[in-house]
């Protein structure tokens, strides 16, 4: 069995991308271009499992011909994180921590020059999801034509996805429930107890 940090359903990793759809993508080799990051949007297969990465980059991007020339990629998605203080717990011993969700891929990269319209739709149509008076590219008229080539989209099929939640699995049920009272990131507490069930 993984440690507690590294138990996670497909559920967990897809809804950490959507939440936090923006990572750091990077070449193989380190010196062929800097890491950018970029929006990302995760396709699943039938199971649930996040089988492809959907994003666009600027074609002047270095990482784009770094990446066109090698397309193995690494993508690091961060979710909610904090600093635990141990001013949250009544115990004078317990020691401060820093409670973090993470997500790391290796993908293999592919350029689809005529994918721009389908990438960036896929992107606000999930950005503007629940917004009133929702936007839609439409909106910008003859101006999105204009700007539309200046990107290039991409596909990355996921090789390898590691992540780790540490989100307070490892603590005692009466140390956890002062933490999520004390905790001003209700986000982070929300993933907590998602972590936690009948715990906290």
């Amino acid at each position: 069995m993984p440690p507690p940090f590294e138990r996670y359903e497909d559920g967990d990793v897809a809804d950490l991308i959507r939440d936090y759809p923006l990572a750091w993508v990077a070449a193989r080799s380190a010196d062929a271009a800097p890491a950018s990051l970029l929006p990302l949007i995760a396709e699943r297969d039938a199971a649930g499992r996040v089988t492809t990465l959907v994003g666009h980059m600027a074609r002047h991007n270095p990482l784009h011909g770094a990446l066109a020339a090698d397309g193995r990629a690494l993508i690091l998605f961060q979710g909610p994180q904090g600093y635990i203080s141990p001013t949250f717990v009544s115990e004078p011993t317990w020691a401060p921590t820093w409670n973090y969700a993470q997500i790391r891929v290796e993908a293999d990269l592919h350029f689809e020059p005529d994918g721009g319209d389908a990438a960036l739709e896929a992107l606000v149509e999930a950005m503007e999801e629940g917004r009133p008076n929702r936007w839609h590219i439409s909106d910008m008229g003859q101006r999105y034509r204009k700007m539309e080539p200046m990107i290039i989209a991409f596909r990355a099929r996921v090789v390898s996805l590691q992540a780790r939640f540490k989100l307070g699995q490892d603590e005692r049920p009466e140390i956890l429930r002062e933490i999520l009272a004390n905790i001003s990131d209700p986000t982070l507490a929300a993933w907590m107890r998602r972590f936690n069930p009948g715990r906290c």
